[in-house]
């Protein structure tokens, strides 16, 4: 099984996560942040990965060290959870609409940490949510899972819309990134013999 348990305890937020990367798409999650907790929801239900998340953050300020750090641990738990890598796809993307909004992902499971945001939200806030904070989430997962992200609008105006397109076009992309070509279940997709 490809799972992975952390725990991360600073001075602003408390989480503890659980990954499985075969899973069946159910998730436990509450940050705090309903829009965050949506959102989540949607890519474990996507990925088809096993997630539980719970935090208790300094919402009181904002939610920009809850949605960060929650990024940070979910990319180790990815990063720990897919083991060697022997087997993976490594590459995938994904064109999604959602209603108005289209929205591409590609990823490299790379080793390397690089992301490309090109997407224009056209209003600041989603509910109370920063929608600043969608870039930050990826910034600190790619970060700490390691891997190469690009994410680009191709159309939207809803902000509401191209976040949930976001997030749904990432998880599909994730999922079959992570998928094991059983043919090859015993190789490194490298020249390099490392990820």
């Amino acid at each position: 099984m490809r799972t992975s348990e952390i725990t991360r305890k600073t001075e602003e937020t408390k989480i503890k996560l659980s990954l499985n990367l075969d899973g069946k798409g159910e998730s436990k999650i509450n940050t705090g942040c309903g829009f965050f907790d949506h959102m989540l929801t949607l890519f474990s239900k996507h990925s088809k990965f096993d997630l539980d998340v719970a935090c208790d953050g300094d919402i009181n300020v904002d939610y920009h060290h809850t949605v960060e750090d929650i990024g940070i641990v979910l990319g180790k738990a990815l990063n720990e959870a897919l083991g060697d890598k022997k087997g993976i796809n490594r590459y995938a993307d994904t064109f999604l609409p959602m209603d108005e909004s289209l929205v591409l992902t590609a990823v490299d499971i790379s080793g390397r940490s690089y992301l490309n945001f090109d997407v224009l939200f056209n209003s600041e806030k989603i509910g109370d949510f920063d929608s600043e904070l969608v870039e930050e989430f990826f910034m600190a997962f790619v970060r700490s899972a390691e891997i190469t992200l690009h994410i680009k609008k191709l159309a939207g105006e809803n902000s509401h819309h191209i976040a949930e397109g976001i997030f749904k076009s990432f998880a599909r992309t994730l999922r079959a990134a992570v998928a094991v070509d059983e043919k090859f279940s015993d190789q490194l997709p490298s020249t390099k013999g490392v990820l």
